[in-house]
């Protein structure tokens, strides 16, 4: 197949741990890389952000990525990309003129806006995968959400107009009903984890040295809906343990980040700043051994679409304490491979974590189920897999609906 991948601002040759660079980034750059190992030709089209770059980079794995011009040629925060998108859209309509891909899969609700945008010329069918909904964010941040206004109304038209919505989650299949997409047009998926760079057996000699009998890893974008305060508050009633957040700008550069600098008040407020690391922004070579270096990863978000990090630490033979929400619901199996916990409750995170890190037989348990779960259910392979039948589907309704028509 030709298969047009579409994520606007997720580029999957980003460096990991900004604020708009996470999970979506990673989804985008594995999925490309396995469906061009089966032999598929893969183009993911994301915004230029940099008069520097060339038109089309070839990707390690397979695949390339071609830079469309979309508004100034800088980066540009996420939530201020939307008035950009008719233009981006306009390219890949003319783009796809000249080379028609099989099937286009957008990322992300401004891609999907795009991606209709470049997809109805020519008749091509449409799968989107929205990794956050509007109407969960809103419901969540309320008046903090910094989202377009239009953002709702958006997805929901995408997700009655698409071929087929891919969700991450069984928690999206159900907020996506409550958007009025009919059932049927949505397949779940989920995301996935590269099980052979994160292992057991992760060397973690170059982790920083312990400071406290017990260690707690919480890592991310450094952003307030995280949920790192939650852990910080949480951490004040574990006594011996000490808490290394994961994340942001690189290390140099934390004490010009608001959210660094909110958490590192709150860990003197709270009399733990002694037993708060704030390491920024790891090598990715370097995360498997981070992990294991743990007793516990917490994933402590308010609410979360799905979460990679806790597929991580179970690669890695790590248990996972996390927030009952969204994607984890999915990925951690409660009293099997770790705890979830209700959300903004540090207690509930105090009293789980203290459970966990008295018994040591019990989190080797878990971390020895959370890597057999991973590889039955979370490789890339088989998402990948997936996202084939995914396609399939697509392409074979398309043509039915076009043979009645």
């Amino acid at each position: 197949m030709r298969i047009a991948m579409v994520s606007e601002h997720a580029s999957p040759l980003a460096a990991l741990g900004g604020v708009d660079a996470g999970g979506q980034n990673v989804y985008v750059a594995r999925l490309t890389e396995e469906l061009a190992r089966r032999g598929h030709a893969v183009t993911v089209y994301t915004r230029r952000d940099s008069l520097d770059l060339p038109d089309r980079v070839p990707l390690p794995g397979g695949g390339v990525v071609e830079h469309v011009p979309a508004g100034p040629a800088e980066i540009i925060p996420k939530d201020e990309l939307f008035p950009h998108m008719p233009a981006f859209g306009a390219h890949l309509a003319r783009a796809w003129g000249r080379d028609r891909p099989d099937v286009v899969h957008a990322h992300f609700w401004m891609s999907g806006l795009a991606s209709r945008i470049g997809v109805q010329p020519h008749g091509i069918p449409l799968v989107q995968t929205f990794h956050a909904l509007g109407t969960v964010k809103r419901r969540h941040q309320g008046m903090r959400d910094t989202s377009p206004y239009e953002r709702v109304a958006i997805e929901r038209q995408i997700g009655r107009d698409c071929e087929r919505v891919l969700a991450t989650c069984t928690d999206e299949v159900v907020e996506l009903g409550d958007m009025g997409v009919p059932p049927r047009q949505v397949s779940v998926v989920p995301c996935g984890v590269d099980a052979r760079h994160f292992n057991p057996e992760a060397d973690t000699r170059r982790t920083p040295a312990r400071r406290q009998r017990h260690r707690l890893i919480a890592c991310g974008r450094l952003v307030p809906r995280k949920g790192y305060d939650q852990a910080v508050h949480a951490l004040a009633k574990i006594p011996d343990t000490e808490l290394l957040i994961v994340g942001g700008p690189p290390a140099d550069g934390l004490d010009a980040d608001p959210e660094a600098r909110r958490l590192t008040a709150l860990a003197g407020r709270l009399g733990v700043a002694d037993r708060v690391r704030l390491l920024g922004a790891a090598d990715p070579h370097y995360m498997p051994g981070l992990l294991r270096s743990a007793d516990l990863v917490l994933c402590t978000p308010v609410y979360e679409p799905f979460g990679i990090v806790p597929l991580e630490a179970m690669a890695c033979g790590v248990p996972v304490l996390a927030t009952d929400v969204g994607g984890h619901r999915d990925s951690v199996a409660d009293g099997t491979t770790g705890r979830l916990v209700p959300p903004q409750d540090p207690e509930a995170i105090a009293e789980a974590a203290r459970e966990l890190l008295a018994d040591e037989r019990l989190r080797r348990q878990y971390g020895h189920n959370g890597r057999e779960r991973v590889l039955k259910h979370y490789t890339w392979r088989r998402v990948a897999d997936g996202a084939e039948q995914v396609y399939r589907l697509t392409l074979a309704d398309h043509a039915l609906a076009q043979e009645v028509a």
